[in-house]
């Protein structure tokens, strides 16, 4: 599994990323997770508002933090 954190590394993007973590650790899944910043990439991945969070190439959520328990439904 595949899960991308997209932000520009301001709070909202960093709790995001801590509650990713959580929510795979919680699951016991292996997964890789990446967070970009590059606002380039975000942009052409369609990201129009972040945080946003990508599992498996698929935006979940975009413009809030997800809680570790919402983001174990899309794991």
């Amino acid at each position: 599994m595949n899960i991308k954190v997209l932000g520009g590394g301001c709070s909202k993007c960093e709790t995001l990323l801590k509650n990713v973590k959580e929510a795979v650790a919680n699951k016991q899944i292996d997964a890789q997770i990446e967070y970009i910043t590059d606002f380039s990439i975000i942009a052409s991945l369609g990201i129009l508002q972040t945080p946003a969070l990508m599992i498996d190439d698929k935006i979940v959520a975009t413009g809030r933090v997800l809680k570790p328990k919402q983001i174990e439904k899309f794991l």
